[in-house]
C-alpha cells in the first residue's frame, strides 16, 4: 500500500496546524454526533470507512467497531466531503492583480506555486473535490496539477479538469496591447470544423471535461453576445460524448443558454440571464446551473461597494432575481463558485450566498454534496455504503446553521485524513 506523504504547515496566527497525509489504518470508525448524509441528517449514527470506501454507515449501536481505530468526534456533524463545482486554481483574487495582468504578466512557474497553496487550502476548507474549469492561459497546468495530487506529492481535491476551454477567435482577452501574438490568451480559439480538433485535443492532453463559452464581451455593442453557433455547440458536444467527456458552458445570455441547451450541454455556468422559457428548457433537458453567486459578490465589492452598508447594486439584484427564479422553476444547482476570483479556502462563501438568496440550508448542502456527485458523475457525495471515503467533519450542526461549515474540524479524502 502506498504511503503518502506527512504534510506540517504553519499558518500565521496560529502557532502550529497540522495537516495529516499518513497510512490510514486498514479500518476506522467515526462517531460524531449527527451525520449528514448527503440528503438528511441523523442523530446517534456512526460511519465505518475501510481502505478509500465506506464500509458501513447507520446507527452507531450498529457499527462494529472490532479491529478498527475509533474516532469520537463530539458535538460534530460528520457529512460527505464538500464539492467546488467551478474553480480556477491558477488564478488569485482580482483586488490583488486583475485577470488580464495575471494572465499576461505572471509566468506559469509562479501560477502553478500559488496553485499548490491554492489546493491545500481549498482541502483543509473541507472541499475534497473540485471541478477546474480553465487554466485561463496556463495551458494544461492543471492536468499536471492533478498528477501532483494524486500522486501524492502535493496535498490537494480530488480533481476534475477542463484544460484551456474554448473560445471563439477574437473573443477573448487579454486584449489590448500592440503585439498582441505575443500575450498568451485566457483560452484556446476555435472556429468551426475546427472546433472538432480542438475538443478531440483537450480531451487527449487529459481534460475530463470540456469548456466552452457560448457568449462573451464581445463586438461593438455592450454586454455580452453569443459566441459559438448551436451548429458549433453541437459539433463539440457530440465530439466529446464520443468520448464519454461532458460539456460545461459559460453562457450569461438567455440565447447562449438555449443553444448550449439544445446542444445537450450538462451544465451551464453564471446564467445570470435566464428567463423562464430557459428555466423550463433547463428542468426538460435536465440541465444543471452552477450559478457563481460568489463571484459577482466579489467583483462588485472589488469595484467599491460596501455590503452591508450600501443598497444592492442592479447587477447583485439581478443575479439575485435570477437565482430565485431559477429555484423556483425546479432547476437543478450545482454548488459552484468561481474562486479564484476571491481568495481559494473561502469557497463557503458561495453556499452562504444560496441561503441568503433564498435555498434552504438542506438545499445548500444537497447542491454542494449529492446533487454534486450526480451531476459530475462521481461516486462522493453520499455517505453510504461503497462510496469513496471523502469526509469532513465541521463544529456544529449545518443544516441549522450554515456557519457551521466554517469549522471543519477533520478532512479526509480517499480514506486518508489530511486534518484533524
Amino acid at each position: 500500500m502506498r504511503i503518502p506523504a506527512a504534510f506540517a504547515l504553519l499558518f500565521s496566527g496560529v502557532a502550529a496546524a497540522i495537516l495529516i497525509a499518513q497510512t490510514t489504518p486498514a479500518s476506522t470508525v467515526l462517531k460524531p454526533a449527527r451525520v449528514f448524509d448527503g440528503e438528511t441528517l441523523h442523530e446517534g449514527w456512526a460511519v465505518r470507512v475501510r481502505g478509500n470506501r465506506i464500509e458501513a454507515a447507520g446507527p452507531a449501536s450498529g457499527i462494529d467497531p472490532t479491529g478498527a481505530t475509533v474516532k469520537e468526534l463530539p458535538g460534530a456533524t460528520l457529512m460527505p466531503g464538500l464539492v467546488e463545482g467551478h474553480s480556477h486554481v491558477l488564478l488569485h483574487p482580482y483586488n490583488e492583480v486583475s485577470w488580464n495582468d495575471q494572465v499576461a504578466h505572471e509566468g506559469l512557474a509562479l501560477r502553478a506555486a500559488r496553485a499548490v497553496n491554492h489546493l491545500r487550502a481549498t482541502l483543509l476548507a473541507g472541499f475534497t473535490t473540485i471541478r477546474e474549469l480553465g487554466t485561463e492561459g496556463a495551458g494544461y497546468a492543471d492536468v499536471e496539477l492533478k498528477q501532483a495530487v494524486e500522486q501524492g506529492i502535493i496535498p490537494g481535491p480530488r480533481m476534475l479538469v477542463s484544460t484551456r476551454a474554448i473560445v471563439i477567435t477574437g473573443g477573448y482577452g487579454p486584449k489590448g496591447y500592440a503585439a498582441e501574438w505575443t500575450v498568451p490568451k485566457g483560452a484556446e480559439e476555435a472556429d468551426g470544423d475546427s472546433v472538432i480538433r480542438v475538443v478531440r485535443d483537450q480531451i487527449g492532453r487529459g481534460a475530463d471535461w470540456i469548456k466552452l463559452y457560448a457568449d462573451y464581451g464581445w463586438g461593438p455593442g455592450r454586454g455580452s453576445h453569443p459566441t459559438f453557433s448551436l451548429e458549433e455547440l453541437k459539433a463539440a458536444v457530440e465530439t466529446a460524448k464520443s468520448a464519454g467527456v461532458p460539456v460545461a458552458v459559460h453562457a450569461n445570455t438567455a440565447e447562449g443558454m438555449r443553444r448550449a441547451i439544445l446542444a445537450g450541454v450538462e451544465t451551464i455556468e453564471h446564467g445570470g440571464g435566464g428567463t423562464p422559457e430557459i428555466w423550463k428548457m433547463m428542468v426538460e433537458h435536465h440541465v444543471a446551473l452552477c450559478p457563481t453567486l460568489a463571484a459577482t459578490d466579489a467583483i462588485t465589492q472589488y469595484g467599491g461597494w460596501k455590503k452591508g452598508a450600501q443598497p444592492e447594486p442592479r447587477g447583485i439584484q439581478q443575479k439575485r432575481e435570477s437565482f430565485k427564479a431559477a429555484l423556483a422553476a425546479g432547476v437543478t444547482i450545482l454548488s459552484g463558485s468561481d474562486v479564484g476570483v476571491f481568495p481559494h479556502g473561502d469557497n463557503a462563501r458561495e453556499l452562504e450566498l444560496m441561503a441568503e438568496y433564498g435555498m434552504p440550508n438542506a438545499e445548500v448542502l444537497k447542491s454542494a454534496t449529492s446533487v454534486a456527485g450526480k451531476v459530475l458523475h462521481l461516486e462522493v457525495g453520499s455517505v453510504a455504503k461503497g462510496m469513496l471515503a471523502d469526509l469532513i467533519a465541521v463544529d456544529g450542526d449545518p443544516v441549522r446553521d450554515l456557519s457551521a461549515l466554517r469549522r471543519v474540524t477533520l478532512v479526509m479524502k480517499n480514506g486518508v485524513i489530511y486534518k484533524q
